[in-house]
């Protein structure tokens, strides 16, 4: 490997550190900083997700349109929309509804940078080292984020970080970082030039072929919503937790997942994708149900706010977790059924669309029906419609084995 070569991966390594460094600033304190701050309630904080999730749709038509500046040029940009919107926050409090604009600008970086990390990130590898590169990027990403967790959560539990303070320091750091990060991007543009990646124009696929597939991403919008927006939102709000809490499960759960996902690849190798399919729909029912059940007893009174009840429903929030990141066995289900090595991608981005369009109104309608019904009724409905996982999980025919190594 040249010494130029190794010079740039070093320095995207740096913005990967700098990149989740922010994020873990940032990304998992923000339902505490609705609670303390806004004091939201379930309605809010499912309105909150429009803002949110709106980037994840409006990129996959951003990112083509403006794809002439190169791929470094627009994580440049995308660093700086999401440091500037942090930054408000951070230094701020402005009123509910301009806190929207803010939160909406931070998402819209994060999620323009998203595309374009593995792009960038595979550029810069060696042909030969492709996937131990990538690798290394998932695992230097892990790393910081769990470092950036530990930190928070002691800044927190200690009274140096709060939420009660003028300066939400939190995010005013994570905002600096995103700085540090532009300026890494501006050193390694100098470096190796514009960096085009050639970017066909908008396509997406839909196939009856792929039906399962597309409903398997729709139920998936659902869960994903609900596991990163309401079951958070028990502890927080039915069982009062603060940030320090949250903030360690988080870092509990991403402990667990750096074992869990090689773990995972090797299950999938050996029992085959159908058969984890299973699995996959299993989990998300036994979570939502013991989660509707939790949330029943806490909302009747049937249950203590305080002691076991509450143990199990924070083993439910990192279980949760660890479930969502089943989602590469739909991936890898894709790949298996799929007509050509070309549909792969576009049908990707247009289960993706789809996702974020569901986790918009899940959102919204989750918390109309956590003021009005019951929170209860959400992780019911979640755990009934989980059960489309399990049909899907019958009527797929087994596909063929597809090799498949994480690490």
């Amino acid at each position: 490997m040249s010494d130029k070569r190794k010079k740039d991966l070093f320095l995207f390594f740096a913005v990967v550190v700098a990149v989740n460094l922010a994020a873990g600033f940032s990304d998992g304190l923000l339902s505490n900083y609705f609670k303390e701050v806004y004091h939201t309630n379930g309605f809010q904080r499912g309105l909150i997700e429009f803002p949110r999730e709106l980037p994840g749709v409006i990129v996959f038509f951003l990112v083509s349109s403006i794809s002439f500046l190169g791929d470094i040029t627009i994580a440049f940009l995308a660093q700086g929309i999401a440091a500037v919107g942090l930054m408000v926050l951070g230094l701020m409090t402005p009123s509910f509804a301009v806190m929207l604009v803010f939160l909406f600008t931070n998402s819209l970086g994060v999620h323009l940078y998203m595309p374009l990390r593995d792009s960038i990130g595979m550029s810069l590898s060696e042909p030969d080292k492709l996937g131990k590169r990538m690798g290394q990027f998932g695992g230097v990403s892990f790393a910081v984020l769990t470092v950036a967790g530990l930190i928070v959560f002691f800044l927190f539990r200690f009274g140096v970080f709060s939420f009660q303070s003028k300066t939400k320091w939190p995010f005013v750091i994570a905002a600096v970082f995103y700085f540090v990060a532009m300026l890494l991007l501006v050193k390694l543009k100098r470096d190796v030039g514009q960096m085009r990646t050639k970017r066909e124009k908008l396509k997406l696929i839909f196939r009856k072929e792929y039906k399962y597939y597309y409903l398997l991403a729709v139920v998936f919008g659902v869960q994903k919503q609900v596991m990163l927006v309401f079951g958070p939102w028990v502890l927080i709000e039915t069982l009062g937790q603060r940030v320090d809490t949250i903030v360690l499960l988080g870092i509990i759960a991403s402990t667990l997942g750096m074992f869990f996902m090689p773990q995972l690849g090797k299950w999938i190798d050996r029992f085959g994708v159908k058969k984890l399919l299973f699995a996959d729909a299993f989990s998300f029912i036994f979570v939502y149900l013991c989660y509707g059940l939790l949330t029943q007893g806490f909302n009747s009174g049937a249950l203590a706010k305080v002691g076991l009840p509450v143990l199990v429903t924070a083993a439910l929030f990192v279980v949760d977790r660890l479930s969502s990141q089943m989602g590469i066995i739909r991936t890898i289900y894709l790949k298996s059924i799929a007509l050509s090595d070309s549909d792969v991608t576009p049908t990707l981005s247009l289960a993706m669309m789809m996702d974020h369009v569901v986790s918009i109104i899940v959102g919204v309608t989750g918390g109309i029906a956590w003021v009005t019904f019951g929170s209860h009724y959400i992780f019911y409905t979640v755990a009934a419609l989980s059960l489309v996982n399990l049909a899907v999980a019958i009527l797929v025919k087994d596909p063929r084995k597809i090799e498949v190594r994480l690490s």
